[in-house]
């Protein structure tokens, strides 16, 4: 699992490294419910997200890992703020 998600931090770096550079990779959660992977990156910009951001940076970084294709069977990815409340893990 460590190495699926280092993949998916140098995805994710790299879609967001490609959008102004702007935004920063706050932390990643993987886990699996009835066989589905559900992926949750958590992003943050200075002055905060928005959700027409987290919708673009999920467009973007959705296509990046279906063409790696790394990631077996199905997954949700969600890309979200990690909030001001959130301890999420780097």
């Amino acid at each position: 699992m460590e190495e699926i998600e280092e993949k998916i931090k140098e995805k994710t770096n790299t879609v967001l490294k490609s959008m102004s550079g702007k935004f920063s990779l706050e932390g990643l959660e993987i886990q699996t419910n009835n066989g589905i992977k559900s992926i949750t990156v958590y992003v943050q910009k200075p002055g905060g997200i928005t959700i027409d951001d987290c919708a673009l940076i999920s467009k973007k970084l959705s296509v990046h890992l279906e063409v790696s294709d790394f990631i077996s069977g199905s997954y949700r990815l969600e890309v979200s703020s990690p909030g001001t409340e959130k301890k999420v893990a780097k």
